[in-house]
This record gives structure tokens, sequence and C-alpha cells, in this order.
């Protein structure tokens, strides 16, 4: 009985711990990477920015996009609006990082 015991325990402290991480949370998790594999933001483990990393920002951006997909329907208007404002405003910083960078003198 005691190992039962233990595993409904272990069972509570998880559910407690997934009730903690809310969808914004999780969303904007997925949004500060993707501003990191842009270089926009350090890493936060090194705390250097690295060099963009468009495939990976593309990455970040589909599971975003797959997200919204999967869930469609099933959120408040709040996290509707936040999974639609940063998905757009990936998808320009996307484009805008994908233009070549024009010099106005060139070597």
């Amino acid at each position: 009985m005691l190992a039962f015991e233990n595993c409904m325990a272990d069972e509570q402290t998880e559910h407690q711990h997934a009730e903690s991480i809310s969808f914004a949370a999780f969303v904007l998790s997925l949004a500060h990477t993707a501003a990191v594999h842009f270089g926009d933001i350090p890493d936060p483990v090194s705390g250097e920015r690295s060099e963009p990393n468009l495939a990976a920002a593309q990455q970040m951006i589909d599971i975003l996009a797959l997200l919204e997909a999967k869930t469609r329907g099933n959120l408040t208007p709040e996290e509707r609006q936040l999974l639609d404002q940063i998905l757009y405003e990936l998808r320009l910083r996307f484009v805008e990082a994908s233009k070549p960078q024009s010099r106005i003198i060139t070597p």
C-alpha cells in the first residue's frame, strides 16, 4: 500500500507543477527561444548573442504555428490574442532577417 501512496503523492506533485506553468508562459518561452535564434537577445546559458540561426528560428515559428492549429477553439480570447500576436511578430522578424544586408559602401 505504501508504494501506491507514494505514486499518488508523486502524481499530485506533478499535477501541481503542471498547473503552475501557464499557456502564456509556455508561448512566451518559445518566442524567447526564437529571439535567441534571431540573435536579438543573449543566449541565457552563455550570456552572449550568437549569430542568427534562421533555420532554428523558423523551427520555433513552425512549432508555435502547430500549437496554434492544434489548440484552435480551445483557448481563451487572451491566449488566442497572445499567440496570434507573437506569431505575427515573429513572422515579420523572420522576413526582415531573411533580407540580404545592404551596404552603403561596398569594399
